[in-house]
């Protein structure tokens, strides 16, 4: 039982340097981009090809993880993550980036990138009782936006401290790039001491011939996947950047004040996954993602439709302060429901779905923004979008029930 635990504690732990190292970057990574000569386009189809490459790189690792090792595959991600920060450091080629990005794991958003959150919550579904999975998952996502947060404050006010002390910039945001590159470091020595525990017993292998790492929970993988694909696309319209230009447009908000409103917004976010695991043991899974979804997308729909800025923000705040709980109650229905030598696959399938899903939508509502007459039309249809997704969640998977929750 020792063991168990203690690579709980480590996977946590993953999270967290992970994540820190995601936030501490994104903040100077464009920047640093800038100061080494590139241009703005440059820099955007970088990203592109950065969001483009991780889909597929960890789409490979982790349908293969399984059979692989779960161990494996972290480590192998690790060092893809210390690849990508080496050659940020050493070259300006734009070439050469573009193959590091492509290749490389590196994060432009501060986001969750690369295969290490599906076979994680893969290895913690292993170690974990059915009853604890949600709660665990709840604690693992607040974790991590909390790491984001304080490592995007640590790498801006870390790089703007070296300049003071004489550094150029881009001598300052090289640094920031080589505390990713050790974090990488960090992270493979962390997955090295995971112990068996978390990887698929021998007795749970299926020898089904596989597709993208699924047998027989494809069909359920598949359908869930394009449900989330949905979802996010719907997400995706409103984007933190986007709703921030939103407000900045409508309401003339300065960005001193946007950072409050979003910084206030994530932590209530946050502290909402924690209240979904709660909600769930007693209602369901599917019931918590779906009944506490519907009222957050309502409240979306409304922020436009107030008169003033104090109400609109009042709403956001609302809105945030149950969006998020739907996330780790999807993460565990997700790891519940498949058998468990197909659940990092079926966490990276649902995840790329998700995000081609995301990718898809910010360049529409960038397009009715720029008409004043649709300027409030993402709300809507982004409000709008998630509530059928919702609808159409429960009616195919009202009857689905984790096993824990079959009496």
């Amino acid at each position: 039982m020792v063991r168990p635990s203690r690579d709980i504690v480590l996977l946590f732990a993953t999270r967290i340097v992970r994540l820190f190292c995601y936030g501490f970057l994104s903040v100077v990574l464009a920047l640093y981009l800038a100061a080494a000569g590139l241009t703005g386009g440059q820099i955007g189809l970088l990203f592109t090809l950065t969001l483009a490459g991780d889909a597929a790189i960890s789409l490979w690792l982790t349908t293969s993880a399984d059979r692989f090792g779960r161990r494996r595959t972290l480590i192998a991600g690790a060092l893809l993550m210390i690849a990508a920060g080496a050659v940020f450091i050493f070259t300006h080629n734009p070439i050469a980036l573009a193959i590091a990005a492509i290749i490389g794991v590196i994060s432009p958003s501060g986001n969750e990138i690369g295969p290490f959150l599906s076979v994680e919550q893969a290895g913690l579904t292993q170690l974990l009782p059915g009853e604890k999975r949600t709660q665990t998952f709840a604690w693992y996502a607040l974790a991590g936006s909390l790491a984001t947060a304080i490592g995007a404050l640590t790498g801006g006010w870390l790089a703007q401290g070296l300049q003071m002390g004489g550094f150029s910039s881009l001598d300052s945001y090289r640094v920031v790039l080589a505390g990713y590159a050790f974090g990488g470091l960090a992270l493979a020595g962390m997955f090295l001491l995971l112990s068996g525990a978390v990887e698929v017993s021998s007795t749970d292998k299926a020898e089904t011939k596989l597709f993208l790492g699924l047998h027989r929970s494809r069909s359920v993988v598949m359908r869930l996947s394009a449900l989330f694909a949905m979802d996010a696309f719907a997400g995706a319209l409103l984007v933190q950047s986007m709703m921030a230009y939103w407000f900045h447009i409508k309401y003339g908000v300065d960005t001193g004040v946007l950072g409050s409103i979003f910084f206030g917004a994530n932590i209530l976010a946050g502290i909402s996954a924690l209240l979904a695991a709660r909600i769930a043991k007693r209602f369901g899974l599917i019931n918590t993602m779906v009944f506490t979804h519907i009222p957050s997308n309502i409240l979306l729909i409304l922020v436009p439709l107030m008169p003033n800025l104090p109400l609109a923000i009042g709403v956001l705040l609302l809105r945030f302060s149950i969006s998020q709980m739907d996330v780790p109650t999807r993460q565990s229905y997700t790891m519940a429901v498949v058998a468990p030598d197909e659940r990092s696959a079926a966490s990276g399938v649902t995840t790329i779905a998700r995000s081609v899903g995301a990718a898809l939508s910010p360049s529409l509502s960038g397009l009715l923004m720029a008409v004043p007459a649709l300027f409030n039309v993402p709300f809507f249809l982004s409000g709008g979008m998630k509530i059928v997704y919702d609808l159409l969640l429960y009616q195919r998977f009202r009857a689905a029930k984790p096993p824990e929750e079959i009496r």
